[in-house]
């Protein structure tokens, strides 16, 4: 029998938990501090991978697309994430070099969402961030052809043998297409779920004199 999926969605419940209180009026004058404390808030309370954030990019055709990739730092220079520059995301960001980031904390009933432009690392930095990952990260840079056409199962077990096994023998093997992507935000918004549904939004946008910081209604 197959599930009521309506009825499944309506049982579910969001928050089922205490929230932390959040006072926009102490945040800082820029966001990365406020995300840096936000993030290591979400590692303490036990978030499951706090890292995971959603990618949105744009085709040639204004038409969206949305993936969940891993952070890779946050810095002056952006939010970071990774990816082969002939997949399916690196051509969208070729085309359109600009994207949206979404961080989602249910343990804490926090989102934060980024957009701004996206520009890529030198080669030499992208490779260095790809070698200080682990081996399984190398291996399936090494495997290559993301977003391409997957004759079968059996050829991507072979591929991946492989570059398990180059990985391991040479954990500096270049991975050619192997990219790193910076977005520097014109704006961030921080999210503080409420249980009684007041929830609280600190957005700021980039101006040439800095940052503005507003609040929004809910």
């Amino acid at each position: 029998m197959e599930p009521d999926l309506h009825e499944l969605l309506r049982s579910l419940r969001v928050w089922d938990t205490e929230l932390p209180s959040f006072d926009p009026g102490a945040a800082p004058d820029e966001p990365l501090p406020l995300f840096a404390r936000w993030f290591a808030e979400a590692v303490a309370a036990g978030q499951t991978e706090p890292h995971t954030m959603s990618l949105a990019t744009a085709d040639e055709d204004g038409l969206p697309d949305v993936r969940t990739v891993m952070l890779h730092g946050a810095d002056a220079s952006g939010w970071s994430f990774a990816s082969h520059a002939t997949s399916r995301k690196g051509r969208q960001l070729a085309a359109r070099p600009y994207a949206a980031l979404g961080f989602y904390w249910p343990a804490q009933g926090r989102q934060i969402r980024l957009r701004g432009p996206v520009t890529v690392a030198p080669p030499e930095q992208s490779q260095a961030d790809l070698h200080a990952r682990s081996t399984g990260a190398l291996a399936a840079a090494l495997v290559g052809h993301q977003s391409e056409v997957l004759p079968s199962e059996e050829e991507l077990t072979r591929a991946s043998d492989a570059a398990w096994d180059r990985a391991q023998r040479e954990p500096d093997a270049p991975a050619p297409t192997w990219t790193l992507y910076h977005l520097r935000p014109d704006e961030v918004e921080f999210f503080q779920g409420d249980a009684r549904r007041r929830h609280l939004r600190l957005d700021y946008r980039r101006t040439g004199d800095g940052w503005v910081k507003e609040l929004l209604w809910p």
